[in-house]
């Protein structure tokens, strides 16, 4: 397994408009596409602890090294 980004874009609930995104690292034994198609019940749990938020979009993507954590 390697690690995988799970890029989130989410809006805020009462400001539509207001929109950021969110990564979520995590091992990942399949490809970004097989990342995406997986990805619904991670994107529940962060929803789930985040309800001021909701996701409108995600991807995945291998990490890139040289972004800054």
């Amino acid at each position: 397994m390697s690690p995988i980004d799970l890029v989130l874009t989410v809006c805020a609930v009462l400001s539509p408009a207001t929109c950021e995104e969110q990564h979520l690292m995590f091992n990942y034994g399949g490809s970004p596409r097989q990342c995406a198609m997986a990805a619904p019940p991670y994107i529940a749990q962060w929803v789930g602890e985040h309800p001021k938020w909701q996701a409108v979009r995600w991807r995945c993507e291998y990490p890139h090294p040289n972004d800054k954590a």
